[in-house]
């Protein structure tokens, strides 16, 4: 496969998973091009025309020509500087063992894919929609959040991985809301099966997936952060994508939506506190183990054509279906 191929079946993949939906997301993408049409010409020669074809800003190819034949590929979910120096010196014979990887790929958005990060939280208002939000509260809300997480990320340094890629002649992809999506819907589909009365219940079916059990034994399992095990569940909402957490007032609308259980990759402090007070359940998953999800989703892909998979940098690798031989 090319680099390119790797990132349209990323991205595809990333569309058909889509908590808003598929034709939802295509009326997203059109209604990009009618606004890039509408812009002056001035701030056209700004716009991001990757965005007519993927909704995803935090998804990119950041290094590398998109021609280039890719064999394997070392995937992680995070990358700072190390990680391309460990892709160098795994490919050099006299201090590694010649690996022959051709790509870098990284769950974390970095460079412009990491300043954009607010970009991809559009996805949550129609999260938040389907849980019983009212959608012009849930827009209103988010567009505060989104402000907030612009300004947050805003001072980073966000291409010093992108730098060390390039400099070490690395191609660099990342992959967030695709994978997260990914994983998203692997979540909602699993749990929406089972009949689940209790908190309990819920974390024992979480705890059967393969991810979470190598994170059990690795200290980082699931646990119970608002509510106990004997709870009742109530309505079970997923929120594992959507570039980052909501704000703890957009969780207090989901108290009003009547949402009873929240299953989430991670939540800050001050929204348990709040979420303990509106006696939402939450299930916090860890972090790590959640995002691998997704990923082995898309990895599985790649497997599946041929593609050879080094994991690194957090990735729980889990193989759900075979590659090809």
């Amino acid at each position: 496969m090319t680099l390119q191929e790797m990132y349209d079946l990323a991205v595809e993949m990333g569309i058909k998973a889509d908590p808003r939906g598929e034709k939802r997301v295509r009326v997203l993408l059109a209604k990009a091009k009618k606004d890039y049409k509408e812009l002056p010409l001035k701030k056209k020669k700004y716009f991001d025309p990757e965005s007519f074809k993927s909704p995803y800003s935090d998804s990119r190819i950041l290094v590398g020509d998109p021609k280039t034949k890719i064999k394997k590929v070392m995937a992680g979910i995070d990358s700072d500087g190390a990680e391309p120096l460990l892709v160098d010196r795994l490919n050099h014979p006299s201090t590694g063992s010649g690996l022959g990887i051709d790509l870098l790929i990284s769950h974390h958005p970095s460079g412009h894919a990491l300043a954009s990060l607010y970009e991809v939280m559009d996805v949550q208002v129609d999260m938040f929609a389907d849980a019983g939000v009212p959608v012009n509260v849930a827009y209103a809300l988010f567009e505060e959040r989104k402000g907030y997480v612009k300004r947050r990320f805003g001072p980073m340094n966000h291409t010093q991985p992108v730098d060390a890629a390039r400099l070490l002649g690395i191609p660099f992809m990342v992959l967030h809301t695709i994978w997260d999506n990914l994983g998203n819907q692997f979540m909602t589909e699993l749990l929406r099966k089972k009949d689940c009365d209790t908190v309990g219940e819920i974390l024992d079916v979480i705890n059967e997936i393969p991810e979470f059990i190598e994170a059990i034994k690795g200290k980082a399992g699931p646990s119970v952060v608002s509510g106990s095990e004997k709870s009742r569940a109530g309505k079970v909402v997923v929120g594992f994508t959507g570039g980052t957490n909501p704000s703890k007032e957009l969780y207090m609308e989901l108290a009003k939506a009547g949402v009873g259980t929240l299953v989430e990759m991670h939540v800050p402090e001050e929204s348990i506190t709040e979420l303990k007070k509106l006696h939402i359940n939450v299930i916090d998953t860890g972090h790590m183990a959640a995002d691998s999800i997704g990923a082995n989703a898309y990895l599985d892909a790649l497997e599946k054509r041929g593609i050879e998979v080094v994991p690194c940098s957090g990735l729980i690798r889990v193989k759900r279906i075979q590659s090809r031989s």
